[in-house]
């Protein structure tokens, strides 16, 4: 029984996705939402002078540039992020890496289409339980006419994927079981994904045996970085509350404090209208210019 290394750390995607084409390829085919005759055929990753330079796509996973069945050319940006920020991450790097396509002075019509796909190991959309999200270029009013191809992005909300054999994509779901359930704490493997020759071998590859001792440190930096970064953001997020409820409270005592100055002088305005209206009572004046010029009802000046 060996141990298993989690497949969601870069160093271990990589060594699956990054270094086997054919494993890629299945993965991609299952995930993405590819028509039928438009199936990746074969794939190439593209050099790193070719994948845009964005210093905040620290965990850009792998980049391809994949052949479909008839030819056309579609490139395929990758990554695994947990950050409130990530939608808006993969967005950039997806139109970065359509745009970068083409050098000064060249025609649009090279431009291939670049699909984002954006594993996702936390829930973003707490609204549906929808796990895999579909976003594409679309006429607002009429959701059902032709897209404006060019770029599509694909999230899958890993926390919330339920597994099925009831899925008309079956290898989309053990593909995904393989990304979500294989970790540091697996035993034992369901024999379902062991079924698919591709699932495996990846498995194989995640065995802690077949990295090297560099590897592994890489590995226990990475979730390392990982833990970091959830903790500041959770004491920025617990900060931020106290903060707020600190505001709240001298909020509270400052609006308390201004409601009593005003409660008093309006207090201490109503004794001194009714001391002025007795003596201007006791002066025989009318009861009607003591309310004019007082304030006071008729009722409050017939009872001092």
């Amino acid at each position: 029984m060996g141990k298993y290394l989690d497949p969601k750390s870069d160093i271990v995607f990589k060594k699956v996705f990054g270094q086997h084409p054919h494993l890629l390829k299945s993965f991609l085919n299952a995930v993405l939402p590819l028509a039928d005759g438009e199936l990746i055929d074969t794939l190439e990753y593209l050099p790193s002078e070719q994948i845009p330079d964005i210093p905040i796509l620290k965990r850009t996973i792998v980049d391809v540039k994949c052949y479909d069945q008839q030819g056309k050319i579609f490139i395929v940006e990758m990554q695994i992020e947990w950050s409130d920020s990530f939608m808006q991450r993969l967005l950039y790097g997806t139109a970065s890496a359509y745009v970068k396509q083409l050098n000064t002075g060249e025609a649009y019509h090279l431009l291939n289409p670049v699909y984002g796909l954006g594993l996702i190991n936390s829930i973003y959309d707490h609204k549906t339980p929808d796990w895999y999200h579909h976003y594409g270029l679309v006429k607002l009013s009429n959701h059902e006419e032709k897209i404006i191809k060019g770029l599509t992005l694909v999230f899958v909300e890993l926390p919330k994927f339920v597994p099925t054999t009831h899925l008309a994509k079956k290898l989309r779901v053990l593909w995904l079981r393989f990304i979500r359930e294989i970790n540091d704490k697996t035993r034992e493997i369901d024999p379902l994904l062991l079924e698919i020759p591709e699932i495996r071998e990846a498995v194989r590859l995640t065995e802690e045996a077949a990295y090297s001792p560099a590897e592994l440190d890489a590995y226990e930096s990475y979730w390392k970085a990982v833990s970091s970064e959830k903790t500041i953001k959770e004491e920025s997020l617990l900060k931020g509350r106290a903060e707020g409820r600190a505001e709240g409270r001298a909020e509270g005592r400052a609006e308390g404090r201004a409601e009593g100055r005003a409660e008093g002088r309006a207090e201490g305005n109503a004794e001194s209208k009714a001391q002025v209206a007795k003596k201007m009572k006791n002066d025989g004046l009318s009861i009607d210019l003591i309310s004019k010029y007082t304030g006071l009802t008729m009722e409050e000046i017939q009872k001092l």
